[in-house]
């Protein structure tokens, strides 16, 4: 895999959306070995803690798993970026309706949240 940092997006950040969307479009299989964090850092020029942050995260999220000494995989739950989502969307519904907006009001705000 390829990885870009740019200027504007804290690294961890751009980091974990890389392999969030590699995973998603099919360029991160399950069971795909990625670099040892080291290994990461030492090829973007970059501190291996934020590496190790942006992994922290994928993992927490069920995207990656580490399996000890053998290093660190695409986890073979290749829903788990769909669940969180679902979650997601699903608490921020119940928080809606207890606040009272309606359904449009809530949708146009999901999407300009999206935009920006």
């Amino acid at each position: 895999m390829e990885w870009t940092i740019q200027a504007g997006t804290s690294v961890f950040e751009q980091l974990r959306t890389q392999v969030v969307e590699a995973v998603r479009d099919g360029r991160l299989a399950t069971g795909t070995k990625l670099p040892t964090v080291r290994g990461l850092a030492d090829e973007l020029g970059i501190a291996p803690n934020t590496v190790a942050k942006a992994y922290r995260l994928l993992e927490t999220d069920g995207v990656i798993e580490t399996r000890g000494r053998a290093g660190t995989f695409v986890s073979a739950h290749g829903d788990a970026i769909d669940r969180q989502a679902q979650l997601a969307a699903a608490a921020y519904a119940d928080r809606i309706r207890d606040l009272g907006v309606p359904a449009d009001d809530a949708l146009a705000l999901v999407e300009a949240a999206l935009r920006g």
